[in-house]
């Protein structure tokens, strides 16, 4: 905000209209402390989130809660339909449906495993593996670079579930149909077959989506332009699944052997069909809404939000260091040995902490952060480079240099994150 209190936009604040530091007249009251925060692109998840199961290829593996319900979910259906199938199997069928719904998650992280593969191979970064509700989720922190390696990405998962169904149709070969094993592998081999197919339905967020946006933007030139056309092909497509799916379970087109449709029954599909058309729906909304972000990205840049810095030494009175930072228009303080080497930055919520009457005899050394590893960061750096070395070392301000190792001022992270959230808002 403005003195008269109107709010600003932060890169207009930065530019423009930049606020003063505290000056020896002002008495502000003490901020409360805040953990410094990073912004990145889309909200960051919590490093957990579940159970953590192993690291393959060094990405952890979590299992959040809402499998475990699924599983249950899985276990009772496919018990009932062993019991029509295996009667003599009694309460044991319940084991072999517990077996089943883990096995048939093993096969949805060979699925996301591709993806991570993949991802690697092409030096992209991936935060976490995560099985959940419907399936699982490779998180990839960065986008790939051509419409070639995006296509690429996307197609291995369904590539590899359609392998895999290819092999439990060849495990079916091998053992007598009407058993244990037959019917294990028979479901393995139709589950693993139905997740291919259905993520390679040609919308976002599905894998099928990413491959029409590759396909879009090598014939447009425009990632942008392929993401659009995906995301509103995969809105087409949650209507479709909300509509379709309850039609095609009642009309018996999916193979549905019921003579009638309780109500119950149709209860129940139309649910599972609104829960599937909400999660295409809302994952085509935050691709296309990200892609839209990540378009504004280059606008954040640390030449642009950095503060100017007057160089003090460590046994500076406060009072002397703000009345020199005033006098040069400058909103930033930092300590230098005697050879005019930084070696700390002083915290603002420091500095606002500090009682008028008292600053003449607090040495901004007491106040100041001594520099650490990741703590320099380059004028040149712009957008997603920006706020992933941001998150490499996360910290409230950094010493932004010059290419030639000069000091060019110093960037606060609430700066970043402000800049980054007007940038998000203008694009929701």
């Amino acid at each position: 905000m403005d003195e008269s209190g109107k709010p600003q936009d932060p890169q207009e604040s930065v530019q423009s209209q930049p606020p003063e530091p505290p000056k020896d007249t002002e008495k502000p009251e003490p901020p409360a402390p805040k953990e410094p925060r990073t912004p990145a692109p889309g909200r960051r998840k919590g490093a957990g989130g579940g159970i953590l199961m192993g690291r393959p290829f060094g990405v952890p593996v979590y299992v959040a809660p809402s499998w475990f319900l699924v599983a249950a979910l899985i276990t009772w259906v496919f018990g009932g339909q062993l019991e029509r199938v295996l009667p003599e199997l009694g309460g044991a069928r319940y084991l072999v449906s517990l077996f089943f719904a883990v096995a048939f998650y093993a096969s949805v992280l060979v699925h996301e495993l591709a993806h991570t593969v993949a991802a690697l191979r092409f030096k992209l970064p991936v935060r976490r593996i995560q099985l959940q509700f419907f399936g699982g989720v490779s998180e990839i922190e960065k986008e790939t670079e051509t419409p070639g390696r995006e296509f690429v990405l996307a197609f291995v998962g369904p590539l590899l579930s359609l392998v895999l169904a290819g092999v439990f149709y060849g495990g079916m070969q091998l053992v007598e149909p009407g058993t244990v094993p037959g019917v294990l592998l028979a479901g393995l081999m139709i589950s693993n077959l139905i997740v291919a197919i259905f993520n390679l339905l040609p919308g976002l967020p599905l894998d099928g989506g990413r491959m029409l946006r590759a396909v879009v933007w090598k014939l447009s030139g425009k990632p942008m332009t392929g993401t659009v056309a995906a995301a509103w092909v995969g809105r087409a497509l949650a209507v479709a699944v909300l509509i379709g799916l309850p039609l095609l379970t009642h009309t018996g087109a999916l193979g549905n052997t019921r003579p009638e449709i309780g109500g119950a029954d149709s209860l129940t599909d139309a649910l599972l069909a609104a829960i599937l058309a909400a999660i295409i729906w809302t994952g085509a909304g935050n691709s296309l809404r990200m892609a839209r972000l990540r378009e504004r990205l280059p606008d954040l840049q640390a030449r642009v939000l950095t503060r100017r810095a007057v160089p003090v030494e460590t046994d500076t009175p406060l009072s002397e260091a703000l009345r020199r930072a005033n006098s040069a228009g400058a909103r930033a303080l930092v300590v230098v040995d005697r050879q005019g080497e930084p070696t700390a930055l002083v915290r603002e919520a420091a500095i606002v902490a500090v009682p008028e009457h008292r600053r003449p005899w607090v040495p901004v050394g007491t106040l100041a952060q001594d520099l650490k590893d990741g703590m320099r960061v380059s004028a040149e750096l712009a957008g997603e480079g920006l706020l992933e070395f941001l998150r490499a070392t996360p910290a409230t301000e950094y010493l932004v240099v010059e290419e030639t190792g000069e000091i060019y001022g110093v960037l606060s992270s609430a700066d970043v994150e402000r800049a980054f959230v007007s940038a998000m808002s203008r694009h929701s």
